[in-house]
């Protein structure tokens, strides 16, 4: 008799893997079964359909990459260290990659479109609050005069991301970091700038 949780664990281990590499729609529930080594039954006593488990698998992968970036964040003293943090995790990227694949938030935003609202809106919602959190710091930075206050912390979080994620996706691409190290000495270089 199976252990329900380890089962479940094993379906979102598995199907993340396919999902992150493969892609959400070239991944079909027989790929997840084969390399789960389980039944369709076992995945649909546990998840609705596809899209309810591509949502968990999406949330989950993000989540680990947000909480080792948020343990980091922590337990820096100031807002460039803070916003260095974010920078030195992804500078590591290309080495040592926490999914197979790259970035799952990255993979699942560009194969979303209008045939997928679903997981649209869950790409979204993770995009907004990883820019909130960015903006977090850096307003707090503000607060704190360690951050100059003409900077704009929603612009500025938006910019930083998305220099990120375009950096990542260069490197999936050109198979080199080249491009990513680039966005990274840019980033840093015009934060110590805007630091007080």
């Amino acid at each position: 008799m199976r252990d329900p949780e380890n089962t479940r664990k094993q379906i979102i281990r598995s199907a993340s893997v396919l999902f992150n590499t493969k892609g959400y729609k070239a991944t079909s529930i027989s790929d997840i079964t084969s390399l789960a080594g389980l039944t369709k039954g076992a995945i649909y006593k546990h998840f609705k359909d596809k899209s309810a488990l591509e949502k968990v698998c999406l949330t989950e992968m993000t989540g680990k990459v947000l909480n080792t970036i948020t343990q980091g964040i922590k337990s820096a003293n100031d807002a460039q260290s803070k916003l260095f943090t974010i920078l030195d995790y992804f500078a590591k990227y290309g080495d040592k990659p926490p999914f197979k694949g790259g970035c799952p938030l990255m993979n699942a935003s560009i194969e979303v479109d209008d045939s997928d609202p679903v997981l649209k809106k869950v790409v979204s919602s993770i995009m907004t609050s990883i820019v909130t959190g960015i903006s977090r710091v850096i307003q707090n930075g503000i607060d704190r005069q360690q951050i100059d206050p003409n900077v704009n912390p929603t612009e500025y979080a938006t910019i930083i991301y998305s220099a990120i994620e375009g950096g990542v996706m260069m490197m999936k691409v050109h198979e080199n970091d080249f491009h990513l190290q680039s966005v990274i000495r840019f980033l840093k270089n015009d934060i110590q700038q805007k630091t007080l």
